[in-house]
């Protein structure tokens, strides 16, 4: 069984941004994967799907983008081979085709069972990511046969589902792209809409990530938060990777895209949705102000505002089984799949129990969770910060382990 000193699950943006960090401080270690480098990115995203961020923002340790097009977005394609030359650059020791079965505790350490063979490590860390699997609720079974169902993972575009109107269930960044998209290719489309985090594209001539960015807001960090466990959980920002383009519930409602509540229920072939709407956006709105207001204290003006989320007439009830639908697009989440984590640090909901990536098992450590260390640490610009603070702390350990050993050999 080989041994190294620390073994990083997954090669993903956060994984090959911990092996830089490790590589700096001379540590070796070993990064497993179970596809290829960026694997996600190659076979869960939609073809039109682009990068949230601006492409000033695609920065990770000793990277930062340098082509003519600052202020576009990746392609999931582009992104991919930004992280395929990355691992190339830093010399990343990935392993690819390397599924990881099993991780448990051992003589201090740990071992990583893989289909090609075991590991042995003092540290592990954890950068599988998020989004690993479809968060579909447990309703979906109820859904008619003749519907079909697909996930943002699964989906690439319209041409690959059935004829006829689409029902998009959930509004956070997934879901008013994909009902834009389909929308636009003339399908009828019905948007469940629950809790949402409404953002414009574009604030004061300026992209509004280049204002959360420069005023500290994405910066915050997660010991500064009232109530973490719900900044945890809350959604996406409703953005689109396209310049100056703004894709909220008012401007798909003017587009023509009928804008409903939650997806409560599903009884005897109807989708039963909340009425809440009017309530949910009044909120989003008023948490929409309240950013902008944070952001002209910072730049000492005063901004534009936008009008508030419309809301008419939204349906309570949707009969999945008089034709009009043919699709449910479950733009509901992820989930992390850590089903080979045999070791207790899980909750009740399989999430990893964590103070800012650093388990209560010494040694184990976790990256690229929402808001992990700072607002930003689900954005590739987030992994950097967060891979240092962890490779510190890391090292830290391995020196603690180090002088136990020197004082058990005196």
């Amino acid at each position: 069984m080989p041994n190294t000193t620390t073994v990083i699950i997954g090669a993903g943006h956060c994984g090959l941004a911990m092996s830089y960090c490790l590589a700096a401080r001379s540590i070796d270690h070993v990064v497993l994967e179970r596809g290829e480098v960026a694997n996600s990115w190659r076979t869960q995203r939609w073809d039109s799907l682009r990068l949230l961020t601006p492409n000033w923002m695609t920065r990770l340790p000793g990277y930062a983008y340098r082509g003519a097009d600052p202020d576009g977005y990746l392609s999931a394609r582009q992104v991919t081979a930004m992280l395929v030359d990355y691992a190339d650059a830093s010399a990343a020791p990935v392993l690819t085709g390397t599924t990881v079965t099993s991780v448990r505790a051992a003589g201090g350490g740990y071992v990583v069972r893989t289909d090609q063979g075991s590991w042995r490590a003092p540290t592990v860390v954890l950068a599988c990511g998020a989004a690993t699997l479809p968060a579909v609720p447990a309703l979906a079974r109820l859904v008619p046969h003749r519907i079909t169902s697909v996930t943002p993972a699964g989906y690439r575009n319209p041409g690959e589902l059935p004829a006829g109107g689409v029902l998009v269930v959930g509004a956070s960044a997934s879901g008013v792209q994909l009902a834009d998209e389909l929308h636009r290719s003339g399908r009828p489309v019905t948007l469940a809409a629950g809790e949402h985090v409404r953002m414009p594209r574009t604030y004061r001539a300026r992209d509004i990530l280049w204002w959360l960015d420069a005023c500290g807001v994405l910066d915050q960090r997660y010991d500064q938060v009232e109530d973490l466990a719900r900044a945890r959980r809350l959604p996406s920002m409703q953005l689109v990777g396209s310049p100056g383009r703004t894709v909220d519930l008012n401007a798909l409602s003017s587009a023509g895209v009928r804008l409903a509540g939650r997806l409560a229920g599903i009884a005897d072939g109807v989708a039963q949705l909340s009425g809440s709407l009017p309530n949910v956006c009044a909120l989003a709105d008023l948490k929409l102000g309240r950013l902008l207001d944070t952001i002209d204290a910072w730049a000492g003006a005063a901004g534009e505002r936008f009008a508030p989320t419309i809301v008419s007439a939204a349906p309570l009830g949707l009969d999945l089984r008089s034709g009009e639908i043919s699709t449910i697009v479950w733009a509901t989440g992820y989930r992390p799949d850590l089903s080979w984590l045999d070791i207790p640090v899980l909750d009740r909901k399989g999430r990893v129990v964590h103070d800012g990536g650093v388990t209560a098992c010494p040694g184990l450590y976790l990256i690229g969770m929402p808001f992990l260390r700072r607002r930003k640490s689900s954005l590739i610009d987030g992994a950097a910060g967060d891979a240092a603070e962890l490779t510190r702390h890391l090292a830290g350990h391995l020196d603690a382990l180090a002088g136990r050993r020197e004082r058990s050999a005196s």
